[in-house]
């Protein structure tokens, strides 16, 4: 079923949306969920918690990519999760994704810099932008997505250590364009 067919679906308040959303993307939400928050069970809450989001928040724009809207939905629902659960040092695989970020990205604090957060989300993504189409999509499916670096070697055919490499060049590539727009970190 096409996207626009099962937002239709959820506007009609017809509970087949929920079907139709669980069956073509159940996986890519699940798999998102899982990488973040490590724990099978707590990724499924996440999921649920997402159909009943997009149960009750549709948008009227209607979204024309449902999965990234879904992506985005249970992406934040599963780092609202981790956030609470952090305090009691359930996760590690998170802390590890942050910890690589931490060295060019700069952690808002004041409203000041949460107002910054929204140009340097531009700039990152005009950065993506630059990269070769296989780069970007390891950064994103790595940082955004939260994917094991051996699970991302295994499908490039590089070495984990080869990839990780390649990751910190992207990295210290993305510092690089951040200060040459004045982000300092």
């Amino acid at each position: 079923m096409e996207d626009a067919e099962i937002v239709a679906l959820y506007w009609a308040r017809s509970e087949d949306a929920i079907r139709e959303s669980e069956r073509k993307y159940g996986p890519f939400c699940r798999s998102l969920a899982q990488n973040i928050l490590s724990v099978r069970e707590d990724a499924e809450e996440c999921v649920n918690d997402t159909w009943y989001h997009a149960w009750n928040a549709m948008p009227e724009e209607r979204p024309r990519h449902l999965r990234a809207w879904l992506g985005k939905v249970v992406r934040n629902l599963a780092l609202d999760l981790w956030q609470r659960n952090h305090a009691k040092k359930r996760y590690g695989g998170m802390v590890l994704l942050l910890s690589e970020l931490e060295d060019c990205i700069p952690s808002p604090g004041t409203v000041e810099e949460t107002v910054e957060a929204a140009e340097l989300g531009h700039i990152i993504s005009r950065w993506l932008c630059t990269l070769p189409p296989e780069d970007r999509l390891l950064f994103v499916r790595r940082y955004w997505n939260g994917q094991a670096l051996s699970d991302l070697a295994g499908e490039t055919g590089l070495t984990p250590a080869k990839l990780a490499q390649k990751m910190h060049r992207l990295r210290l590539a993305l510092k690089k364009a951040l200060e040459k727009e004045g982000i300092g970190l």
